[in-house]
This record gives C-alpha cells, structure tokens and sequence, in this order.
C-alpha cells in the first residue's frame, strides 16, 4: 500500500535552504571549494509590470526577513505594502554571496506570490470604492498556504477573508455566509435559511443566499419576508450560464426589495468577479465577493541581480547586460508616487521633499526595526491608494 502524505515544505526546511534551485546549492559548492568569496548587494526590482498596471504592491517582507533572520547579511527594504513602480528597487541583500545564495528562490516565491496577490487586491479595493470586498479565493490554492494568500489580500485592501485558519495565524474572524450546498441538502430555500438563523452565532450577519433553485427578484423577497429585520443582506451567486446581464439581475432585485420596504437590504455579489464587474457594479451592489480574480492574479514578476561586488573595501556597480548597475535608493514625494531613484550610497533626492523609502531592516541576520502590525500595513496601502488615481478596468 502506497504512503500517502501531503507534499508541503515546513518552516524549518525553508530556513535551511532546502526549497531551492539546484543550481544555486551548486554555485555555493563551486565557491566554497574553490575559496572564492566576494561580498554583493543583490537588489530585487521588476523591470516590467504586467499590461495594464502603473503600480504594484510590495508584500511578503515580513516572511523574508524570517527566512534570513541569523544569516550573516545586511538587508535593506522598502516598508511592507509601499506601492511601487517599474525598475525600483524594492530589497537589497549585503553579504557574502555563498552565505545567502540558496536563498534566492524562496525568496524570489514568497515576494513574487505575496505581492501578485496584493495588488491584484489592491487594485480591487480602488476600483470597489468604499464598497465592501471579502476575499473568497482559498479553494483556487493549495491549503498549506490558506493563512498567507488571507494575509496578501488583506494588506492589498480586502475587508475579510474566509479562512478559518486565518483567525488563528493573523487574528482575523473569518466571514462567509452559505454555500448552495446548505440549501440542497435541506430540500429548500426556507428550511436552510431558518436553520442558519437559529444554529449560526447572532454576532454572524444574515445574509442569504438568493439564486438556488428560483429567480433571484423571487428568492431575494422570500428571504426578506421571511427573516424581516433580521435580514441583513442577500448574496447573488448566480452562474454564468444563467447570468446573462448581471446588472440588470441586480438591478431588478434591488428595485424590487426597495417597492416592497426592504430598502435596508444590503445585497453582495460573488461567482467570477472580475475588475470589470466591480466597475460596472460598484454603484448599485454593497459588497462584492472575489476569488479566483485575487488567489490567481497577474504575476509581479520580481528578479534578483547583484548590482554591485566589494573590492578593495569600495563598492563598485556591476550587472548583467539589461538592468542597471548599482544599488539605489528610491525617494518618494507624497501625496502620490513621485518618485526619484538613485545610487544607495551616494545619490542625492531633487529636494527635501522627497524621503528615502529603503531603510536597513537587519544587519549581520540581527533585525533592527519592529515588524508593523497586519492592520498597520493594510491601512499604509490603502492611504496610497487614496492619493492616486482609479486604474482603468482590465477586462
């Protein structure tokens, strides 16, 4: 009989180096053998977004710097949640390269997949407006990694997450309301909405869903007359092979709840959300509920290059031929992203206006600065936000 297990990383392995490239545990043989060490700065940057994005999300710091944490390097790193644009630099490695070289990969996952997510979420929640957006992406993932695409989404902007798991990792209550399986195995619309009122905690909000086996405007009355105050919102989760024209659905149901004195009936959409619905959408819904749109966005694709090696005890600007040598810095004048890039050690902002964005998180593996909390950083992404313009709907 065959062994059957779950094939997931722990922790542990990661912090040794096992999740890595096999080329880079052999460049740090070569190295070592041959006696070669030479100080670097490895800088992580994207030099091209993906179409349609001025900006993207820097997520995934606080992972890295557990992943270095007691390695012998120097790190430098723009706050968690900073938006960025093309060809900045986001996180610089000083060290020897053989102390840190079998790091690369994860770390080049944990950015590239956190941040992936987090615009995506980001750009979401610009979109949504003050609209509410519940993150409903885990059953597009594999589960080991539940707790962190909950954690991306939030900092990109969501207002909840669905994971169970999250509450204990990242101390957020999950939230959800039904799925159509309830309403199946019950036999009835009414019968699994009166059980979910009287077995679900009060502290839960009623809102139920509305599109099973009848006409949404139909199932979105029955729920209101049936539960009257109580009723705090309705979810449409309707197919697209039964969707046709979504607003108008939605228009009819909130026209009809309003005639019938159900005004205060929130109502929420969910089922293959995109940018596009919640543009469309954004002025007649309360809320949206977004999956796979999130969980599998467009990739930020983050690189790693060495742009500088220590000879001599001076630092001299060196990389491969299409990316720009030398470490930088990025200085920023707020309100908005108008940003100034420059050498790291010697470069100079426009004026005193602009603040350097990267500051030495660690130093020799020892972590000099106190990680922000997960509503710190949420709050920093959204106050971006607020200070740029809309981006325009990707279809």
């Amino acid at each position: 009989m065959s062994n059957l297990k779950i094939y997931v990383a722990s922790p542990q392995e990661i912090i040794e180096g096992l999740t890595t490239d096999i080329y880079f545990v052999r460049t740090r043989d070569i190295l070592v053998k041959k006696g070669f060490r030479r100080k670097v700065r490895m800088e992580f940057h994207v030099y091209k977004l993906p179409r349609g994005y001025e900006w993207a999300v820097y997520a995934g710091l606080e992972e890295v710097l557990y992943v270095l944490k007691g390695k012998p390097v120097t790190v430098y790193s723009l706050p968690e949640g900073t938006l960025f644009k093309e060809k900045e630099p986001l996180l610089i490695i000083e060290g020897y390269y053989d102390d840190f070289a079998i790091y690369e990969t994860p770390i080049l996952g944990i950015l590239r997949h956190y941040s992936s997510i987090a615009t995506k979420a980001a750009r979401f929640r610009k979109l949504a407006r003050d609209k509410t957006i519940l993150f409903f992406g885990l059953r597009a993932l594999h589960p080991a990694i539940y707790p962190m695409a909950d954690r991306a989404a939030y900092i990109g902007g969501v207002d909840a997450v669905s994971g169970v798991a999250s509450e204990k990792y990242l101390g957020l209550k999950p939230s959800g309301t039904m799925p159509h399986a309830l309403i199946i195995v019950m036999g009835n619309q009414l019968e699994a909405w009166k059980a979910f009122n009287e077995v679900v905690d009060t502290g839960v909000p009623r809102i139920m869903l509305i599109d099973t086996f009848f006409d949404e405007r139909i199932e979105a009355l029955m729920a209101a007359n049936f539960l009257g105050e109580k009723l705090y919102g309705v979810r449409i989760d309707t197919p697209s092979s039964r969707r046709g024209d979504l607003k108008a659905i939605v228009d009819e149901v909130r026209w009809t709840l309003d005639i019938h004195g159900y005004s205060n009936v929130k109502i929420i959409v969910s089922g293959g959300i995109g940018e596009k619905e919640v543009y469309e959408l954004r002025d007649i819904v309360d809320g949206f509920g977004i999956g796979t749109s999130i969980a599998h966005p467009p990739h930020i694709d983050i690189s790693a290059d060495i742009v500088e090696v220590e000879e001599d005890g001076v630092w001299r600007p060196i990389t491969k031929r299409g990316k720009h040598p030398g470490a930088k810095q990025l200085y920023r004048k707020r309100p908005g992203l108008n940003d100034y890039v420059t050498l790291l050690d010697r470069g100079k902002p426009p004026d005193e206006n602009y603040k350097p964005m990267l500051s030495k998180y660690m130093e020799n593996g020892e972590l000099l600065v106190d990680i922000p909390a997960l509503e710190e950083i949420r709050k920093y992404v959204i106050e971006q936000l607020s200070e740029i313009e809309e981006p325009e709907p990707i279809h």
